[in-house]
């Protein structure tokens, strides 16, 4: 019994190397478009990451840029500062950057979330207890 043969390849060209290409890196967003995005004044409104933005046009106008009217979009409902930042993948500090600019054109309004002050009376809720137990 012979073994088997192996048939030599001809030699073919290789694809280019491809740059090893950090995933990180992609994810991390340039500094130098959230400047432009932020704009150079950089002013903010105090926004917490809880405040609720409502959209108070429909459409954007035609002076708005992309995030702007990425803004507007997504604020059709209320939406809180920290969901925006993560829906547009841009960091807090420039969100709140184009929500003081759409606020100041009044595209967009603040409402501060609902904060319950007092908590309910303990025996009104001892009541309901037992009113449930002898169900």
């Amino acid at each position: 019994m012979t073994p088997p043969q192996r048939q030599r390849r001809s030699p073919q060209e290789d694809p280019p190397p491809q740059p090893a290409q950090d995933k990180k890196e992609d994810e991390r967003p340039n500094p130098e478009r959230l400047y432009v995005v932020a704009g150079a004044d950089g002013n903010r409104a105090d926004l917490d990451l809880v405040t609720l933005i409502v959209a108070r046009v429909e459409d954007p106008p035609p002076s708005a840029t992309p995030e702007q009217a990425a803004l507007l979009r997504l604020c059709a409902a209320p939406l809180s500062v920290a969901e925006l930042s993560a829906y547009l993948s841009l960091p807090f500090g420039v969100v709140t950057v184009l929500l003081t600019d759409m606020l100041t054109a009044e595209l967009v309004q603040a409402r501060a979330p609902i904060v319950r002050k007092a908590l309910p009376d303990r025996s009104l809720l001892e009541a309901v207890m037992h009113g449930l137990q002898r169900l």
